[in-house]
């Protein structure tokens, strides 16, 4: 039974935060509870030393903003430049995703230093040191939201564990050309003796559709040909499903009085939940960072945290980058991906400045 737990999930939740109103989701939702969080844990350090705190809300501002449009710009001219450049209204459409984290970090540095600039006594490096505490949760959160999304996820791990990414599938099939009432992907436990070991893991798709005026055996014909085609020639099938292609496909039909029952057998792909690895590892380095300041807090050298913050991060995304499946085709003819080609400078960065942070020292109190 243990065993049987432990294989693998079937991973497919609704990424709106109530089922039939889409316009609140969980990404935005804890896009936003990261900046709520990181306001609050922000004006507690500056309490703590000794600083104006009503600065926080002046500080948000420039951190929302950066965060927005440097995650955006960073995807469109590291990622997709000739899609958004040769039609810029695209760049607008932040809804429709595409948001680089490498952006993100850059764009919150400049912004940092113009808040400063505007900012009677505030250095730069402290703050942000304190930032970068909070920057790292709130990509915990983010990360989580894009796992709600069933987005960037990992490679097949090539063995029973993993996740089985089944939502865009479940969309798809919602769309057939019969009166369908509900689709729900599972792990189906009465074919447990079918896994192999080798990644290709039982998949089962429970199909709900009203009786209309479709008999059976129309609806099997119908059935036999746009659920396969579905299961086998749409891009997410080839990413998230093992179904062969030159079988029949393999379906119990059942009539429920006022509606039927389709319960469709087939192979899906164990992949690595990488948003777990990475949304674990921020808010571990999270807790790292917080655990540090709270210990030395005016003590602290300028500039260490932003160091070990570009050297945790930006160190662990080029190692769980190994896992990830690559956002844009480009990337599959390179050997390190842009994530990673990114993260090296960032990684440098971070080092040079542990150093320096470690040479200078303490900075001198006030008196």
């Amino acid at each position: 039974m243990l065993s049987t737990i432990l294989d693998y999930v079937v991973w497919s939740p609704n990424p709106a935060v109530f089922p039939g109103f889409e316009r609140i989701r969980w990404y935005s939702l804890l896009f936003a509870l990261g900046f709520i969080i990181s306001q609050q844990i922000v004006i507690y350090i500056f309490k703590q030393e000794g600083h104006d705190e009503k600065l926080v809300d002046k500080l948000t501002i420039y951190m929302v903003l950066a965060t927005i449009i440097g995650a955006r710009l960073g995807h469109v001219l590291f990622y997709e430049p000739e899609k958004y450049l040769s039609n810029p209204i695209e760049i607008l459409k932040v809804w429709e995703g595409g948001l680089a984290s490498h952006g993100a970090a850059i764009a919150i540095l400049i912004a940092l230093w113009l808040y400063v600039r505007n900012t009677p006594n505030q250095r730069y490096l402290w703050v942000v040191d304190r930032i970068v505490i909070v920057v790292a949760m709130t990509g915990a959160l983010i990360r989580f939201g894009n796992l709600m999304n069933s987005e960037i996820g990992g490679k097949p791990t090539g063995t029973d564990n993993g996740f089985v990414y089944a939502r865009q599938t479940e969309e798809i099939l919602m769309t057939l050309n019969v009166p369908v009432e509900s689709v729900s992907a599972y792990k189906p436990d009465s074919r447990s003796g079918e896994l192999q070991g080798n990644g290709t893991v039982p998949l089962n798709f429970d199909i709900e559709i009203n009786k209309g005026q479709f008999s059976e055996a129309d609806l099997k014909r119908t059935l036999e040909s746009d659920v396969k085609y579905v299961l086998t020639k749409f891009a997410s099938s080839h990413k998230y499903l093992a179904e062969p292609e030159n079988t029949p496909l393999d379906y119990d039909l059942k009539d429920q009085g006022d509606h039927y029952l389709v319960t469709v057998r087939t192979f899906g792909l164990a992949k690595h939940p990488t948003q777990i690895y990475e949304s674990l590892s921020y808010f571990i380095i999270f807790l790292i960072l917080y655990a540090l300041w709270r210990k030395y807090k005016e003590r602290l050298p300028d500039g260490l945290l932003l160091g070990i913050f570009l050297i945790a991060v930006f160190g662990m995304r080029f190692v769980w980058e190994f896992f990830k499946e690559n956002q844009v085709d480009f990337e599959d003819n390179l050997t390190l991906n842009m994530g990673q080609t990114l993260s090296i400078p960032l990684v440098v960065g971070g080092i040079i400045l542990v150093i320096r942070a470690l040479k200078v020292g303490s900075p001198t109190p006030k008196n």
